[in-house]
């Protein structure tokens, strides 16, 4: 045999076609991809190929897994004759392989917990998953800007409630300055608060938040970790899914320093049934997430995004995906006509070669592949025999999969939910202070501290007033545990990265 294919340095093998191999240049990872194929025509497979050629390239990966059925990655192969035979036809012998893993769960039930806090949503992403409409949006808006400027910590939904019902409570004194707060609406959006809470999404936020470091990790082997979300629950709720995914690429935007274009990505994303990042989406969110994909390269990450139609992804976001992989799609009505052409015009064409064609003519396991070359040019259209996977194709069994969580190097970090002192725990805490007889003042009082004014308030050691009334900043500081002086500590960027996500929707909202 010749040389192996999959071992050339710097490149991922993704099949052999014409023949000639198909390669994805790792230097060239970082500028996105899109897997897209009707229903069964191999697209998780594809998926399945890519991540393992990643992670043996020590790229960690992160994905999305719908169907369950990419849980067997963390589990040796079994030497189908059609895997075997295809390997054997592309010059290389097939050998089982497993892969590092960790699972992961938004709700909790199949891998780590994912936690956000209430904060690092912030109100952009916050307003689509609650699908608020331009005045919810504004009072949530609202609700930030008081929480940012006072040092109030928001972590869960309960601490989102207490800022409403506070809003709420001192609109009149507030709407001077932050604009008019109407009891209707404050309604509207607990009464959406509670609809996502029957969702389950209520767990999705609080303490400990994810570390996204934890998905950047290598085994001792030097391969990059695969990092798997068990999406088939999540799936039920697509607006949360939806949500979480463009929270995950912001959190990276905002962390990760620049890279420009590295000999191999930092990370790689792929996003199983992408079309739920912009069904019904807003322009101001399509236009966040086109410049979250377009800017999040420099930082070493590539995102790949797997539908079964190549127009479920606005253009301005496809034209930001530089390596494709299109598996079989079909002719019947006139938009999967339309659907055909679209994924054929979006390839360099090769004389001779009828694109749109083949595509309708693609058995289960051929693409057409097109990817970036080392000067950044597309390959010319290629028909593809998609490279066998190593790994189990198929899901784990529950006892598989409970014994992977077990080894997993991030046991115990995320399994347990703890309560920081955060807006809940202080907005009592001063309501208790102002109702109190050394108070003197009530709301009235409390309110004027927070905004600069008011009568002194009293030390309660010595029951004499305060020479200086002391500033939000150091209540919060005398009183805040670890974590919730972490969340201060970045409150200052979390609100540059709202501005990034949500700076077109303008200043007349608030």
């Amino acid at each position: 045999m010749d040389a192996d294919p999959r071992n050339e340095p710097g490149k991922i093998l993704i099949g052999k076609g014409e023949g000639a191999f198909q390669h994805l240049n790792l230097k060239l990872a970082n500028r996105h991809g899109l897997v897209t194929g009707a229903t069964g025509t191999g697209k998780t497979v594809t998926l399945q190929t890519l991540a393992e050629g990643f992670a043996n390239a020590g790229v960690p990966v992160f994905a999305a897994d719908v169907k369950g059925d990419l849980s067997g990655i963390a589990a040796p192969g079994e030497p189908k004759p059609h895997f075997t035979q295809r390997a054997t036809d592309m010059g290389f012998e097939w050998a089982p392989d497993n892969f590092p893993v960790v699972f992961w769960d938004l709700f909790g039930e199949q891998g780590h917990p994912i936690r956000a806090t209430i904060s690092e949503m912030g109100p952009l992403l916050l307003a689509r998953l609650l699908e608020a409409n331009d005045v919810q949006e504004g009072v949530i808006n609202i609700v930030f800007r008081v929480a940012d400027e006072h040092g109030l910590i928001l972590h869960d939904l309960k601490d989102l409630r207490a800022m409403l019902q506070f809003i709420s409570e001192n609109r009149a004194e507030l709407s001077a300055k932050y604009g008019n707060v109407a009891p209707a609406t404050v309604g509207a959006i607990q009464r959406a608060l509670l609809v996502l809470e029957n969702q389950g999404a209520g767990s999705f936020f609080g303490e400990p938040a994810l570390d996204l470091r934890d998905f950047m990790r290598t085994d001792r082997d030097g391969r990059g970790i695969i990092n798997i979300l068990a999406a088939d629950k999540l799936m039920r709720s697509p607006r949360l899914y939806a949500t979480f995914l463009l929270w995950m690429l912001s959190e990276l935007f905002e962390t990760l320093p620049e890279v420009g274009d590295p000999e191999k990505p930092k990370l790689v994303f792929f996003f199983d049934e992408a079309h739920l990042l912009f069904d019904n989406a807003p322009k101001a969110l399509l236009d966040a997430v086109e410049q979250v994909v377009r800017l999040i390269r420099s930082k070493g990450v590539g995102v790949y995004f797997v539908t079964q139609n190549p127009l479920d992804v606005p253009e301005t976001v496809l034209g930001q995906l530089g390596n494709r992989v299109q598996h079989a799609l079909r002719a019947f009505t006139p938009r999967d006509q339309k659907a055909v052409r679209a994924a054929a015009e979006t390839f360099r064409q090769r004389k001779g070669f009828d694109t749109a064609t083949a595509i309708t003519e693609l058995r289960v396991g051929e693409a057409l592949v097109s990817t970036l070359d080392l000067k950044g040019a597309p390959t010319e259209v290629a028909r593809t025999l998609i490279a066998p996977p190593t790994a189990r194709v198929g899901p784990l069994t529950p006892d598989e999969r409970e014994d992977v969580q077990r080894k997993s190097p991030l046991q115990g970090k995320y399994d347990q939910h703890f309560e920081a002192e955060s807006a809940f725990e202080q907005l009592q805490k001063r309501a208790e202070e102002a109702a109190a007889p050394q108070g003197g003042g009530g709301i009235m009082d409390m309110l004027g501290g927070m905004l600069g004014g008011g009568k002194p308030q009293i030390n309660p050691r010595t029951g004499k007033p305060m020479k200086t009334p002391p500033t939000i900043a150091e209540q919060i500081i005398k009183s805040a545990t670890s974590s919730a002086a972490r969340t201060i500590g970045t409150q200052i960027s979390r609100a540059i990265l709202r501005n990034v996500l949500g700076g077109m929707l303008g200043g007349g909202r608030r």
